[in-house]
């Protein structure tokens, strides 16, 4: 299992590392594995177009709710059968990368303590019709860093936000397949943005390294790149 503790990224010989293991991962990385476990919190539609194709490539899957997880059973195995629905603290134990698929404002339903020393996926996306007014995010260049602020002792990644839940099962491809979408990932942790960049290709996408968090505003709603098809050069373009 992935644990802490976590190296941190290391300038631009980092980054040259990284040009190498994206072109390895399209590769060897990619098609069903199950060797690592994923906690997603959220049961809606993200939360289960995600465990469907994490399920695809190996994963195991354990689907968290609002509530217990008696109360999500019957969707979970109807909208994604084959992973489990799971209470919070079970879902998360021993899981390789949790994943936060639930509207931004309940951000704070979460218990920071239950996340300590794990990989996070920041999912999530500041919508005010839908969460209103958040203080601390209206007007943020980059929301991520915020959350990252919350969870502090959890490992943040941002990734899968600027793709429609519509699109993550349509859109992904098997490698040097024609018209594969590519999806950025953005972190500060080497080794955590290396397991997502990995979750990445072998869901089926090419997997673009988009800087540490700082730089993530360019995936959010109104980015360049917000649900937008770009195959892998043109997204490195965008983010680069």
């Amino acid at each position: 299992m992935y644990s802490p503790p976590l190296s941190s990224r290391q300038g631009d010989a980092t980054l040259a590392h990284h040009e190498v293991l994206e072109v390895d991962a399209g590769g060897a990385q990619d098609g069903p594995r199950a060797d690592r476990t994923v906690a997603i919190f959220g049961a809606g539609r993200v939360g289960t177009a995600l465990a469907r194709v994490l399920l695809g490539a190996g994963y195991e899957v354990r689907v968290v709710g609002s509530g217990p997880a008696t109360g999500i059973e019957l969707i979970v195995s109807v909208l994604a059968p084959g992973a489990i629905a799971m209470d919070a603290a079970d879902a998360v134990a021993e899981a390789d990368v949790v994943i936060l698929a639930i509207p931004l404002h309940k951000l704070d339903s979460i218990d920071p303590q239950l996340l300590r020393g794990r990989v996070v996926v920041d999912v999530m996306n500041y919508w005010e019709p839908v969460d209103g007014r958040l203080a601390d995010f209206a007007g943020s260049d980059a929301t991520t860093p915020i959350v990252a602020a919350r969870l502090a002792g959890a490992t943040v990644v941002k990734a899968f936000n600027h793709i429609g839940y519509h699109d993550i099962e349509s859109d992904h491809r098997a490698p040097g397949e024609e018209h594969r979408r590519a999806l950025a990932v953005s972190g500060d942790d080497r080794r955590a943005v290396d397991l997502v960049l990995e979750m990445v290709q072998r869901t089926g996408f090419d997997a673009v390294d988009a800087g540490g968090l700082h730089s993530s505003g360019v995936l959010q709603a109104g980015g360049p790149v917000f649900g937008v098809r770009l195959n892998q050069t043109d997204l490195r373009r965008h983010v680069a």
